[in-house]
C-alpha cells in the first residue's frame, strides 16, 4: 500500500516538475523534452536525478559585478581609454563584448601562452614566491596532492609574511580536497572560501551552477587564466587520461585589474566579505603598460539576463572567421545557433576544423561529441580525434591570425548556460599565430575523423550516439 502511494506521490511531483519547466523557466524544447523522458521512464532514479543535476537556480546579481564596484573602476578607466587605441579592424567584436557585459577592451598587456602542465606549473610557483602584497587564486578543482601542497606550502609561507592570500575552490570540483588541509593557512592569516558548499557534507545537492573558473591574481600585477586545474593529473601524472594536454595564459597589464574584479565578485558571493576594492584595484601608472596586445576579459553564468555572454562571443568569432577557424574543446554538445554557425562558415570557404580528445572523460559525453561532430562533417567542417594515449582539456578558439580566445569555457551547452566561466578574448597576430601553430602540431598527433569513416561506424556506436544526443541537453 506504502509503495503505491509514493509510486502516485512520485508521478505526481514529476508532472509538477514537467509543467513548471514548461511554463516557468526559459528552458530549451531539447532539455524539456530529454527531462520528461527521464522523468517519465525511471520516475524514482529520474527525480533523484533531476535533484542533483536538472534544478535551475533563482537567478539574481549575486553572481554579478555590482554597478558600485564597476564605478570604483570608472577613473581607471578613463585612464586606460585614454591611451588605448582600438583597432578599426577588430571594433565590431570588441564593440560586440563591451556591449553584451562589462568586458573593457586593454591594449596594453603582455601575454605568454602555456600549452603544456609543467610550463605552466614552474611559471605559477615562480610567480606565487615574488607576491608581495596579495595572492587571489580560484579554482574548479584543487587536490592537495603534490602539485597543491607545493602551492599551499608558498600561500602558508607568504600569508606568515603578511601578504593578503584568498583562496576560493568549487565544493564539487573540489570534493577530493581534505579540507583540514586549509586549517594551517587559516591559521597564519591566509582565507579561504568555498563556492556553493551544500548542507550535506557527502552529496552536493547542486550539481548545475559550478565555478567552471581557473583565475590567479599576484598583486593585482599579474595573473593567470586557462584550463589548468590544479592537480597531478594536469602533469600527466594519472595513468587513465596519460599526457594532459591544455592551455593557459599568464599576462601583464591594465586588463589583470578586470579578471581581479571577476574573482572579487565570486569571492564575495562565496564568502560574503566586503573587500575594499578602492584598496584591492588601485589605480597607478606603474600598472599601465605601453601599447602591446589588446584584451578582453568575459565571464557568463546564470544571470537575471540569460545573455551567455562567451557563447555570444564564441559566435561572433565564428561569424567573423573569412580564412580559418580552429576550435579546441575536450566537449563538443552544441546548440542549433553555433551548429549552423559552423556549417554557414565552412560552407563558405572558411577552413573550420575542430579538435576533440580521441578518448572521453565521461563515455556519455564522447559519444555525445561524436554526434555533433559527424553532423559538422557533411558541410566540411574537419574534425580531429586527439592522441587516444593523452587527454586534450584546452578550450581555444583562433581566428584568421587575427584573435584567439582562451579560457575556462568548453564548446558546450553546460559550459554556456549552466557553469561560472572566463575567458580572454586576445587580439594580437603574434598570440593567435602562436595557437594556430600549436593546433597544427597538435594535429600531428591526431586522427582525422573523415565523413567516410563516419558512415562506416558499427550500429552499435550509432545507438550509443543516438542515447547520448538525446539526453545531451542533460549532461
Amino acid at each position: 500500500m506504502m509503495f503505491k502511494f509514493l509510486t502516485v506521490l512520485i508521478h505526481i511531483i514529476n508532472l509538477l516538475t514537467i509543467v513548471y519547466m514548461v511554463f516557468k523557466e526559459k528552458r530549451s524544447a531539447n532539455s524539456i523534452i530529454a527531462w520528461t523522458l527521464i522523468l517519465y521512464i525511471a520516475p524514482f532514479i529520474g527525480f533523484i536525478v533531476f535533484l542533483l543535476v536538472g534544478r535551475k537556480i533563482n537567478k539574481s546579481n549575486m553572481f554579478g559585478i555590482k554597478n558600485a564596484e564597476i564605478r570604483v573602476l570608472e577613473k581607471y578607466d578613463r585612464q586606460v581609454k585614454e591611451r588605448s587605441q582600438v583597432p578599426v579592424e577588430n571594433m565590431d567584436m570588441i564593440m560586440a563584448l563591451e556591449t553584451i557585459d562589462y568586458s573593457p577592451y586593454r591594449n596594453d598587456n603582455e601575454v605568454c601562452m602555456y600549452s603544456d602542465g609543467k610550463e605552466f606549473f614552474d611559471a605559477l610557483l615562480k610567480s606565487l614566491n615574488k607576491a608581495k602584497k596579495s595572492i587571489n587564486i580560484e579554482f574548479y578543482i584543487f587536490k592537495n596532492d603534490d602539485i597543491g601542497t607545493k602551492i599551499l606550502d608558498i600561500l602558508e609561507e607568504k600569508a606568515k609574511n603578511g601578504v593578503e592570500v584568498r583562496l576560493l575552490y568549487d565544493s564539487v570540483g573540489s570534493r577530493l580536497l581534505n579540507r583540514n588541509v586549509l586549517k594551517k593557512l587559516r591559521a597564519v592569516g591566509g582565507k579561504t572560501g568555498e563556492f556553493f558548499p551544500s548542507w550535506l557534507k557527502l552529496i552536493n545537492l547542486n550539481m548545475n551552477f559550478r565555478d567552471h573558473r581557473k583565475i590567479v591574481v599576484i598583486d593585482n600585477k599579474v595573473a593567470f587564466v586557462g584550463g589548468f586545474n590544479v592537480g597531478d593529473e594536469y602533469l600527466g601524472k594519472d595513468k587513465k587520461f596519460g599526457y594532459w594536454r591544455d592551455t593557459h595564459i599568464k599576462f601583464k597589464g591594465s586588463a589583470v585589474k578586470d579578471l581581479n574584479l571577476r574573482f572579487l565578485a565570486d569571492w564575495r558571493y562565496a564568502t560574503k566579505e566586503e573587500v575594499d576594492l578602492s584598496h584591492m584595484l588601485e589605480i597607478s601608472d606603474e600598472n599601465i603598460g605601453e601599447p602591446n596586445t589588446g584584451m578582453q576579459i568575459v565571464s557568463s553564468g546564470p544571470n537575471l539576463s540569460d545573455r551567455y555572454e562567451i557563447k555570444l562571443a564564441y559566435l561572433k568569432m565564428i561569424q567573423r572567421a573569412k580564412k580559418y577557424l580552429y576550435i579546441q574543446s575536450p566537449y563538443l554538445i552544441i546548440d542549433k545557433s553555433i551548429s549552423d554557425s559552423l556549417k554557414l562558415a565552412s560552407a563558405s570557404g572558411v577552413d573550420v576544423r575542430i579538435m576533440i580528445p580521441g578518448k572521453g572523460d565521461h563515455p556519455f559525453v564522447y559519444w555525445a561529441n561524436l554526434a555533433y561532430a559527424g553532423d559538422l562533417l557533411e558541410y566540411g567542417v574537419k574534425i580531429y580525434h586527439y592522441d587516444r594515449s593523452a587527454f586534450l582539456h584546452a578550450k581555444t578558439v583562433v581566428i584568421d591570425d587575427e584573435i584567439c580566445s582562451i579560457g575556462t569555457a568548453n564548446m558546450d551547452t553546460r559550459s554556456f548556460e549552466l557553469n561560472f566561466e572566463v575567458n580572454a578574448f586576445i587580439y594580437s597576430e603574434t598570440i593567435s599565430k602562436q595557437q594556430k601553430s600549436e593546433f597544427e602540431k597538435d594535429i600531428l598527433k591526431s586522427e582525422e575523423l573523415t565523413l567516410e569513416k563516419y558512415q562506416n561506424r558499427s550500429r552499435g556506436v550509432k545507438i550509443k550516439e543516438s542515447l547520448s544526443r538525446l539526453f545531451s541537453d542533460v549532461l
